[in-house]
């Protein structure tokens, strides 16, 4: 009797009873979910409390054997197997998502740029353009590109006083006399001086005469020179080293600010491909992604990315367009006869052009006389 009493119950099920069924043990399932996703946090917080790795391949094999043991069906245990995969993937990207987002220089939903003070000019709000020769040579030089500069309303003033080499024998910089000269040249025109620091040990000198602190790309990596430099204080530029994912850019960036300096500003300056037509390639992707995931203002280095000056215009009206804060770029007011990187610099008057076929209200330039009232 019993038997029909069963069948009766279950002849009289409808579609909508199965679906109903169905819909609960769904949202029994997404529940149970995110339980295990709550769980997955501790065990990421206690792992890193306790410089244990993330990822252990033999946990996660010990947890599928057990599960297909224990697994009634009517899923095969090949199935079972792919379904836990996919489960245990989803929470070491929810593990990996969480920590990323929980540096201190990520983009909190809704969040605006940060806008970084340098002396009484801004960099996150209007593009700004960052000039000037590669090496600091002598004294005309930094004069004729500076008063240029101030004329044509830029506002920070570029030049190596420490250039880090591929060959032992090129120019190497002048050292502390180009500081002194980049100082000077900033402060008779009203500039902002960005200078590059590659030593632990020149940190302070170069603190001392420099409003912005660079980091070049070989140094990107260089974790001791970044802790350094944070103790600054000062604006640091941090330039992408040609090999870097953005995620090691983004980190070495958190380097400073976990030293307490705040005031970073990343610079992509093209990475290394295989093509030969220019120095290295663009990556034009980076800047929409940076300032996706991380609230620092993004500018582009044309100068390093091209390697040859005829493309730096369209490289700028790309750099501008992707929604970088900025461009650096080298000028000289002689560029056959520079010291270093003569094929990409810019004479003054083909700088002139580079501006003029730029949107004026999407720089901050000023003219000289707006600058003079500002200081």
């Amino acid at each position: 009797m019993a038997d029909k009493k069963d069948e009766k119950t279950k002849g009289s099920t409808t579609l909508e009873d199965l679906r109903r069924r169905i819909n609960a043990v769904n949202h029994d399932l997404l529940a149970l979910l995110n339980q295990r996703a709550e769980i997955v946090q501790e065990v990421r917080e206690y792992k890193e409390r306790n410089a244990i790795e993330i990822f252990i391949p033999t946990r996660e094999q010990e947890m599928l054997d057990g599960l297909v043991e224990a697994n009634p069906g009517p899923f095969s245990d090949d199935m079972i197997r792919h379904l836990f995969r996919e489960i245990f993937r989803a929470s070491l990207h929810h593990m990996e998502t969480d920590k990323k987002q929980s540096l201190r220089v990520a983009r909190k939903p809704g969040a605006p740029t940060d806008v970084i003070k340098v002396g009484n000019r801004e960099v996150g709000r209007e593009p700004i353009i960052i000039a000037g020769p590669c090496a600091v040579e002598d004294e005309d030089q930094m004069e004729r590109v500076a008063g240029r500069l101030a004329e044509l309303g830029v506002t920070f003033l570029r030049g190596g006083a420490f250039k880090p080499r591929t060959s032992p024998y090129s120019f190497q910089g002048l050292g502390e006399e180009g500081l002194r000269l980049l100082e000077a040249a900033g402060k008779r025109h009203g500039l902002k001086t960005v200078t590059e620091v590659v030593d632990t040990r020149t940190v302070d000198l170069v603190a001392k005469h420099a409003d912005m602190l660079q980091i070049g790309s070989r140094n990107q990596l260089n974790y001791e020179l970044l802790k350094a430099v944070a103790t600054t204080g000062k604006p640091i530029l941090l330039k992408r080293n040609f090999a870097a994912t953005l995620d090691e850019l983004i980190r070495s960036a958190e380097y400073i600010v976990a030293g307490g300096n705040e005031n970073v500003i990343l610079c992509e300056r093209g990475i290394r491909t295989f093509a030969r037509e220019t120095r290295n390639t663009l990556d034009i992707t980076a800047i929409p992604l940076l300032r996706d995931l991380c609230r620092l203002p993004v500018i582009v280095d044309i100068s390093h990315a091209a390697g040859r000056r005829d493309i730096l215009p369209a490289l700028a009206r790309a750099s501008l367009a992707a929604g970088a804060n900025g461009i650096m770029v080298e000028v000289h007011p002689n560029p056959g006869l520079a010291r270093s990187d003569a094929q990409q610099q810019l004479d003054l008057n083909q700088f002139e052009q580079l501006l003029g076929g730029l949107t004026p209200d999407l720089l901050d330039l000023r003219p000289p006389a707006a600058q003079q009232s500002a200081e």
